[in-house]
């Protein structure tokens, strides 16, 4: 008999169902606490999840153009509901400043949609960004650059690396393979990885784990520091972008 048990004689009956009692509440408490942390949104590696997989719970768009499907945020066009302005579906988890984004997508032949970060909504319009964007297309045109919305433009087209000044044309400093080389690596109408990697005033923006563009944005009068983060859809007769598996980190 071990000691626990020699410590239970000569209690009477009440005091030993007290005891039982307090056992088995402490076994469901750790159960429970167990449970908390394997539901954890946090991964070992510090990356929050962004997309519950059911819901929209933690963003806020027009659901005339987005839903949930099967475990992904679908974002859809059709000539029943046309789209006047590029809308976005718009995170509520912080505006991050240094962060790594990370995200599987699959966009038809004709969609065009993107990425958008450190941004900022605009006043006069319902749902819309202006601020940098890893572009994203169906024909894969687009697919890797950094594109400010509503803003400079074109700022490092796929295969670039460039330097951002005040009143220039971004200026390039380096090359990462030809636009067409990079292109071979994208999956037409299909799954890829997107990662965007924001520390300082340096961007890089991955696609299937290769570096499309880079750019460092030394324009005071314009670079942003942080701000919010956002899915495209972009106006089109008609489109459709799924997200699925999107995390952040932030710094």
């Amino acid at each position: 008999m071990n000691n626990f048990f020699k410590s239970l004689t000569g209690l009477s009956s009440v005091s030993l169902i007290i005891v039982f009692i307090a056992c088995n509440n402490s076994g469901e408490a750790a159960a429970t606490d167990n449970k908390e942390t394997k539901d954890s949104t946090t991964t070992s590696d510090g990356f929050v999840q962004m997309f519950d997989g059911k819901t929209l719970n933690g963003w806020k768009g027009d659901t005339a153009y987005w839903r949930v499907e099967n475990g992904e945020i679908v974002g859809e066009v059709t000539p029943a509901k046309p789209l006047k302005n590029n809308t976005f579906l718009i995170w509520t988890g912080g505006e991050p400043a240094d962060f790594e984004f990370k995200a599987e997508f699959k966009i038809n032949p004709e969609g065009n949609s993107g990425v958008q970060y450190r941004s900022e909504e605009l006043k006069d319009i319902p749902l819309a960004l202006k601020g940098y964007q890893a572009d994203i297309d169906g024909a894969n045109t687009y697919t890797g650059q950094n594109y400010e919305e509503r803003g400079r433009g074109f700022l490092a087209m796929r295969g670039q690396i460039v330097e951002l000044k005040a009143g220039e044309k971004p200026i390039v400093t380096g090359s990462l393979g030809s636009s067409d080389s990079l292109k071979a690596l994208i999956k037409p109408n299909d799954w890829n990885t997107i990662v965007i990697i924001a520390k300082g005033n340096h961007m890089k923006h991955y696609i299937n784990g290769v570096l499309m563009s880079e750019a460092t944005d030394n324009d005071s009068t314009a670079s942003k520091a942080k701000g919010v983060i956002g899915l495209q859809v972009h106006v089109m007769p008609a489109m459709k972008v799924e997200y699925k598996n999107l995390m952040i980190k932030m710094d």
